[in-house]
């Protein structure tokens, strides 16, 4: 697998969702944003951002997220930046999630995942234009992989929902920064 652009991006979790809410595991399931959910994802819409090249998962909480959040940019979907498919365990409460490196039955196995999660970042970084930010909109596992792709752990808590997380290049390797209204202009 061919090594990310030396670029700065964005990933953003999309925004609460039902299934989220109730602590539920929600890979390929199509759950919905919640009221709190859009919430997030309109406030995201009063930042000053950069020029953008906006990318989305093709499931419809990540491409309600990105429309809510950039109304006016067009977004870009990319299939590879879908949600890993939890198998069996789809619809269970998250206290039963198996080990997240481990195949779950009848799902999508984490290196497989990983590396369907790099070729999306690459396409994505690679087809912005020179003097935009790429920005992804997709989900939890995205970030996790991202985390791991990026020379991270996938492990630990869910990152937040609408919290942008930066991730810039340097020469000791990848920084990851969440991001708030406040210290977006840093990177403009």
């Amino acid at each position: 697998m061919t090594d990310l652009p030396g670029r700065a991006f964005l990933v953003i979790r999309h925004g609460q969702t039902d299934a989220n809410r109730d602590k539920l595991i929600a890979g390929r399931t199509e759950a919905q944003l919640t009221d709190a959910g859009r919430a997030g994802a309109r406030a995201l819409a009063t930042w000053s951002w950069p020029l953008v090249a906006l990318f989305s998962s093709p499931q419809q909480r990540a491409r309600e997220t990105a429309a809510l959040a950039f109304p006016d940019v067009p977004t870009t979907v990319i299939e590879r930046l879908r949600e890993r498919d939890w198998g069996i365990y789809e619809g269970r409460p998250v206290s039963q999630l198996p080990p997240r490196r481990s195949t779950p039955e009848a799902g999508e196995g984490w290196d497989v995942f990983r590396d369907r999660v790099q070729a999306a970042l690459i396409e994505g970084i690679a087809a912005t234009p020179e003097g935009h930010l790429p920005v992804i909109v997709a989900h939890s596992g995205v970030v996790r992989a991202t985390r791991a792709i990026t020379g991270g752990t996938p492990l630990g808590p869910s990152p937040p929902n609408t919290t942008p997380i930066l991730y810039s290049p340097g020469p000791a390797g990848w920084t990851e920064i969440e991001l708030t209204g406040e210290t977006l202009p840093w990177i403009a």
